[in-house]
């Protein structure tokens, strides 16, 4: 017996996705340019890492609620899942991370912040590789009369 297909990401919840995971993956690498930045000597760089490292915490709550969209907001509650079992993983991951940092664990610190940079792009390359749905009422031909472009998992049109 297997279980009912997965339904498509709604459009919204996944455009929210997408800039929530932008925002974090873009938020993390300015956190490891301020620690190597700490690193080289410009210790000013430390305060503006811990400041960031509040904004990833809110990001990734951010995202959380919008992989908790995207699952939810499909019909029948069946959205995928992956979002949002990544986006919880990586809200934790954040929260261990700053506590880490705080408590001067720098080898348990430094390891999770490299786990937690390549989850975070993994997370923001799955999140553009949703597919989006088309706008409602959008023609199914393009302004020069030519077919749409391909959609991963969709027919493909010729026009002649």
């Amino acid at each position: 017996m297997s279980s009912p297909p997965v339904a498509p990401a709604p459009r919204r919840p996944l455009i929210l996705l997408r800039a929530s995971a932008t925002a974090l993956a873009a938020l993390a690498l300015l956190q490891t340019l301020l620690a190597g930045s700490y690193l080289n000597g410009h210790y000013d760089s430390l305060a503006l890492h811990g400041t960031t490292a509040t904004a990833m915490a809110a990001a990734a709550l951010c995202q959380l609620a919008a992989g908790a969209l995207v699952r939810l907001a499909a019909p029948a509650r069946r959205g995928p899942r992956r979002p949002l079992g990544l986006s919880a993983l990586l809200t934790a991951g954040v929260i261990l991370q700053i506590a880490a940092g705080y408590q001067r664990a720098l080898g348990l610190h430094v390891l999770l912040g490299v786990l937690l940079v390549s989850g975070i792009l993994f997370g923001l390359v799955g999140a553009w590789r949703l597919p989006l749905q088309a706008r409602a009422g959008t023609p199914a031909v393009g302004p020069d009369g030519a077919g749409r472009l391909p959609r991963s998992g969709g027919a493909v049109e010729v026009v002649q």
